[in-house]
């Protein structure tokens, strides 16, 4: 399987899994939220923080936003093309971004969404891509960002095999470097029951990548039953504060909620272990206080043959056990016994 590595930090098998907080357009336009977003991010102890690079005039059109689309059900929310001009970032915002992250000591890499969006990122030297969702199908995009030879999460959602199969292949001609593959349900916020969690693994057995998870459900379970099955990734999206306005926030986890994530996820990773039954030292050491060892049930007297009836088992476990009581069942005491006296094999003849 390809393995790869973001910022130095490997990514796959034996690896605890990537935490990506997912701050995407939650700053608002609002650099001094977007501060407060990387500090929190950084504080839960996430690795890395991911944006979403786009502008007014890559990502709609200007048919759709003559539609007026509104971008929430809400009343007294502003146009699609209010909001996409307010929350895209400028060339300026981006390297104040990427600078307060390294101050911060966390990876920043964001999603591109044209070639313009490619150039700025090799800019300011990102250390991986990210390809949404959206443009599984994007062939043209995905053949220039594969050409900067960076690692790429390329993200699954609303996609069938065939055209996964058809991406990876389109990044690998086109001299991409190692790509991971994110299970993701485009559903805002998706229900448990649709997130098919099981899929992690035909995908694992359909590509030989690395596969993680991008969430879009309420709460931390589900990513963390991701990691359990071995997601190698977690994308969450991620928010200081859930009551601001924002196209994200109803599915974006606030810092407690990754905090526990990070946690949990680490948690989970140690917990999973080896497949191999090794019973540890540690545990070893239980035995003396947990097994149970032999005691008489009656006063017994020197010279009387032991039957089943006379011996019990209780604990500690630091003498005969019960499973050796086959080698004890007829032989002679070398002494009297007392009721409840725990035996030792020097008391049998």
């Amino acid at each position: 399987m390809e393995s790869l590595s973001i910022a130095g930090r490997p990514i796959g098998a034996g690896h605890s899994s990537y935490i990506i907080a997912e701050i995407g357009a939650n700053h608002n336009g609002d650099m001094a939220l977007c501060r407060r977003l990387i500090d929190a991010a950084a504080d839960c102890g996430a690795d890395a923080v991911k944006f979403q690079s786009w502008s007014k005039r890559s990502l709609v059109s200007q048919a759709e936003f003559a539609r007026n689309t509104r971008y929430a059900a809400a009343q007294n929310v502003p146009t699609l093309e209010q909001a996409v001009e307010r929350y895209q970032l400028t060339p300026a915002q981006h390297r104040e971004i990427v600078d307060h992250s390294a101050r911060r000591g966390i990876t920043f890499f964001s999603s591109c969404f044209s070639r313009e969006e490619v150039d700025l990122l090799e800019s300011l030297n990102v250390p991986a891509y990210k390809i949404a969702s959206m443009d599984v199908n994007h062939l043209p995009l995905l053949e220039y960002v594969a050409k900067t030879g960076r690692p790429i999460i390329l993200s699954a959602g609303m996609a069938t095999l065939g055209e996964v199969e058809r991406a990876l292949s389109v990044l690998r001609q086109n001299g991409s470097g190692p790509v991971a593959l994110l299970h993701c349900v485009s559903i805002y916020p998706c229900p448990p029951e649709l997130v098919n969690l099981r899929q992690l693994e035909t995908w694992r057995r359909a590509f030989d990548v690395p596969v993680g998870y991008s969430d879009h459900t309420l709460g931390t379970a589900v990513p963390l039953a991701a990691i359990a099955l071995g997601a190698c990734i977690i994308e969450k999206h991620f928010t200081v504060d859930k009551t601001l306005d924002g196209w994200d926030l109803g599915i974006s986890a606030d810092p407690a909620e990754l905090l526990a994530l990070v946690r949990g996820g680490r948690d989970v990773f140690a917990a999973l272990g080896t497949s191999a039954r090794r019973v540890g030292a540690e545990e070893m050491g239980k035995r003396a206080a947990f097994r149970r060892r032999m005691v008489a049930t009656r006063a017994l007297r020197k010279g009387e043959h032991l039957t089943v009836a006379d011996v019990d088992f209780k604990r500690p476990g630091t003498g005969i056990q019960p499973d050796e009581l086959a080698y004890v069942v007829g032989r002679p005491l070398t002494r009297d016994v007392a009721c409840e006296e725990e035996l030792e094999w020097s008391d049998l003849a």
